[in-house]
């Protein structure tokens, strides 16, 4: 089929061209966005493929109907940028990547922790000017530290099984309790309790309407004084500007992300010779305890290459006419999702 491959970097035509060996779908790339300004680029394709940071809005969906689009292949878990009620009343079907590497996610959750922690960036850029003074650099043992869950799909679940092997205590908070956390040990919470107990705070639930800014000003008021959150989630999850008045208090000690809420104008591309005009954004990276990672978490050759695979699988199912399992559908905007990259 005659596929329209949109927000591609070079990773992206690698991986999928790699993967296309085995379907020999006619791929075409693009590198913008695909949002309503450029749906007309996507003319005369059946099948359009997004990523995370593409506007797929009533109007972009509209465009692409009109001009012959019958399936949108999202090369994600997530799926909160898609309008599905309007792709379903348009008849264009959505089929999305659930699973390709949760260990990557998880993994990089991990890796924040732990550079926060012992303030490894900024112990890495003083031994490279010749500093090797051990001040500021002061960290404290993983082990024995109460690590919060917030989502324990598949990817909090991995996060889990490595924390407990630190020797934290685990406790969880999900609308379903997973059975593979219970038998860690992980204990489950309503939400408060588990804001005040945990010394480490990980998101791994889906962007929402129910958890759209579930850490606001009055959840970051429940939780314990020097408190380390981190989100490897969606940047929606967090309300930025309450982060920030949580660490200007202490409440917030350490916040390490991977996203954030208005990542698409500025992440997956090089701005190193512009002015960043996002305030908020330049106020959060000013702090010393704070490590931004701009939405890098999945980006492992073992996930970009599944991710390629089950995108091109998701195609071949359509065009030969079979049911496909990673359909989406606009009832499950409300039902729990246990990835969300």
């Amino acid at each position: 089929m005659k596929v329209a491959v949109f927000s591609t970097k070079s990773y992206d035509r690698q991986f999928l061209e790699t993967a296309n060996t085995e379907h020999h779908h006619e791929l075409v790339f693009f590198e913008p966005r695909l949002t309503p300004a450029t749906a007309t680029l996507a003319s005369g394709f059946p099948v359009v493929c997004v990523f995370i940071n593409d506007q797929i809005t009533a109007e972009t969906l509209q465009t692409l109907a009109a001009n012959g689009t019958q399936l949108l292949a999202l090369r994600s878990a997530g799926f909160n940028h898609v309008d599905l009620q309007a792709a379903t009343e348009l008849g264009i079907r959505v089929v999305r990547v659930p699973a390709y590497s949760p260990y990557a996610v998880a993994e990089h959750a991990v890796g924040l922790i732990l550079m926060l922690n012992r303030k490894l960036y900024r112990a890495y850029n003083r031994v490279r000017d010749d500093n090797f003074a051990l001040d500021g650099l002061l960290g404290f043992d993983i082990h024995g530290c109460t690590v919060g869950v917030v989502g324990t799909g598949k990817i909090g679940q991995c996060f889990a099984q490595i924390m407990g092997g630190f020797g934290c205590r685990l406790v969880g908070y999900d609308v379903y309790p997973n059975p593979a956390c219970l038998a860690l040990g992980m204990e489950y919470r309503e939400l408060p309790d588990l804001l005040a107990n945990a010394d480490i705070i990980s998101l791994h639930c889906p962007l929402l309407p129910a958890t759209y800014h579930l850490i606001n000003s009055d959840t970051i008021a429940q939780m314990k004084p020097g408190v380390m959150l981190i989100n490897t989630s969606r940047g929606g999850l967090v309300d930025t500007r309450a982060v920030i008045q949580g660490i200007k208090t202490g409440t917030i000690g350490y916040f390490g992300t991977d996203v954030y809420e208005e990542e698409a104008d500025l992440f997956f591309e090089d701005l190193s010779d512009q002015v960043i005009q996002d305030e908020t954004f330049q106020l959060l990276q000013s702090f010393s305890n704070v490590v931004i990672t701009a939405h890098q978490a999945f980006f492992t050759r073992n996930a970009v290459a599944e991710i390629a695979k089950v995108t091109l699988n998701n195609i071949t199912d359509f065009e030969q006419g079979r049911s496909c399992s990673n359909e989406v559908k606009a009832e499950e905007k409300v039902v729990h999702a246990s990835g969300s990259h």
